[in-house]
């Protein structure tokens, strides 16, 4: 039977299970959208901007663990879709971009609404594929989600020219369904190494990452967290990876993590860093990072392994099978005085409740909210103070429920990223907690939310200001402050009820927990407008250079 390339590409999408698909149409990826308007199985979300469209698509894949899928035109639809792109590379997110292209014969003109997007996409994607011929497609879309879902998992672009969409060609048999790659056999002999110095340690750590929440190791995590007594410190992208109540549970390390953490971690003699990749934000100064402690690193890529930090045992693998072979190797052990250390530090380890205003805190709210949602909701943040105030108080309890942009850091990801995680977990309440500042970075995409009527609260901390660039502003560029503060600042709440959303203002309230639960207990997208005091700061806070036991704003205990 024939058909058009376009037809192959929706066709070997339905074969991959892809229900859902965010885009933007144009004139380059017309053919395409024409097949899927014959599609039964295939539901399209019209985005407000390509970007959107990829950050929905992360939402689906992110709350998930299946490779999604974005659609965007050639030229503009494409570099709309780059940041989205490169956001997942640094994110090991499994999404696929199918770009239109120019005609093959346009190819290097400077046609209308050309750009070179397999060069440019290049640097920032697992792998990318500029299709020649319609016949090349029944290779590439399912050797696509092979690539996208094996191993450290990431972002895979389609480049189709137009004349290819609409090319012709018999398609005798459908390939096969792709798959994720199996990897490579464990050595159990480097497990026993690895146990033969966790069972000798004196004050061994465990430092989680995003590894932990691709894998779905969280279980094995905890067996050996329990089975050992290892405290167990946490990156941004690895919060979901232990329960926030367990008490060998430290919270997140790093940057803006608890001051006693980070004081544990320089007293470890050995640190299992599992599916972490000794980002700068989570080390600090990377030479002064856990000085004393023996690193034992397992990866699924070979590329983190000794790239940073040289380890003194490694292991190649997929944390999930190491972490069930390991657990068998390693003894049970109490750790009584370590564990009394740990104890020690626990005050520490709470972080601040000092606050430099007579206004509620933020960290308030985002315990309120904490307190009225199910353990299931997903929590999406963009990218600034209210990120890193959700990360340090609110209680991500199950994995793949906290949703947020930490490589890249891309302001504008957590509104589309709710969207597409209500997409993806259909009836489950999703909150975005973003700023004025990123609201108004993807703010078109409330139309999308209004369109979909998804059960998505978006609660905006509003400061009316970059609240962390006026931090850093205040504390290392002696309060020069330039470029950080709104003259500006919109009614979120009437923009919200002009795009069809309920909204609700808790400015001068004196009971925000009533309106809070009335909020998030209501169907359908609604937004909260949360006004907070500027001069408040993110604390405790790493300086740019130092070590992590080096932080300021760690001592009001």
């Amino acid at each position: 039977m024939k058909y058009s390339g376009a037809e192959i590409i929706i066709r070997l999408l339905e074969r991959q299970g892809i229900t859902i698909i965010p885009g933007i149409p144009g004139g380059a990826n017309l053919p395409l959208y024409d097949a899927l308007y014959k599609s039964r199985k295939i539901r399209h979300i019209l985005a407000r901007h390509e970007q959107g469209a990829g950050f929905i698509a992360q939402g689906m894949a992110r709350s998930s663990g299946r490779a999604a899928v974005c659609f965007a035109t050639s030229g503009p639809g494409a570099t709309n879709l780059i940041t989205a792109i490169a956001d997942a590379k640094l994110d090991s997110i499994p999404i696929i971009a199918i770009t239109g292209q120019v005609p093959t014969a346009c190819l290097g003109t400077d046609a209308f609404q050309e750009v070179d997007t397999y060069g440019l996409t290049l640097p920032i994607t697992k792998h990318n594929f500029l299709v020649r011929s319609a016949k090349e497609l029944l290779r590439v879309i399912p050797e696509a989600f092979t690539i996208a879902e094996s191993g450290r998992p990431g972002p895979v672009v389609i480049d189709v020219p137009k004349d290819v969409q609409s090319e012709t060609i018999e398609v005798p048999a459908w390939p096969a369904v792709g798959k994720p790659c199996p990897g490579k056999p464990l050595d159990k002999s480097i497990l026993r190494g690895m146990a033969s110095v966790i069972n000798s340690a004196k004050q061994p750590l465990l430092y989680i990452g995003g590894g932990i929440v691709h894998s779905a190791s969280r279980e094995s995590l905890c067996v050996l967290a329990k089975k050992n007594s290892i405290p167990v410190a946490s990156t941004l992208m690895g919060l979901g990876g232990f329960p926030p109540d367990d008490p060998l549970w430290l919270g997140m390390l790093g940057m803006h993590g608890a001051a006693g953490t980070n004081r544990l971690l320089n007293e470890a003699d050995v640190l299992l860093a599992f599916g972490v990749r000794f980002d700068d934000r989570a080390t600090g100064n990377i030479a002064k990072f856990c000085p004393r402690a023996k690193i034992i690193h397992i990866d699924i890529d070979d590329a983190e392994i000794n790239k940073l930090r040289p380890s003194f045992r490694s292991a190649n693998a997929d944390i999930r099978e190491a972490l069930r072979y390991l657990v068998r190797f390693v003894h049970a052990d109490p750790r009584e005085q370590w564990m009394r250390r740990v104890q020690e530090m626990k005050p520490a380890v709470s972080l601040s409740k000092a606050g430099r205003s007579r206004h509620i805190h933020p960290r308030e709210y985002i315990t309120m909210v904490g307190m009225l949602t199910p353990a299931d909701t997903i929590i999406t943040t963009d990218v600034g103070q209210h990120q890193m105030w959700v990360a340090q108080y609110y209680p991500v309890r199950e994995s793949r429920t906290f949703l947020t942009s930490g490589g890249l850091g891309t302001m504008g990801f957590g509104l589309p990223a709710a969207i597409g995680a209500g997409l993806a977990n259909p009836g489950r309440r999703v909150v975005c907690f973003s700023g004025d500042g990123s609201l108004l970075m993807n703010i078109q995409e409330l139309a999308t939310l209004a369109d979909l009527q998804s059960n998505v609260t978006v609660v905006v901390m509003n400061n009316r200001h970059l609240g962390l660039v006026r931090q850093q502003q205040e504390l290392f560029y002696d309060r020069h402050y330039i470029a950080s503060r709104f003259a500006t600042n919109p009614d979120f709440c009437g923009l919200a009820r002009k795009f069809g959303i309920r909204s609700y203002d808790l400015a001068g309230k004196k009971r925000p927990s009533a309106i809070l639960k009335k909020a998030l207990s209501g169907k359908g997208p609604c937004l909260i407008n949360i006004p907070i005091d500027h001069t408040e700061n993110v604390m405790p806070m790493v300086p740019p250079g130092a070590a992590n036991h080096e932080m300021i704003g760690g001592n009001e205990q």
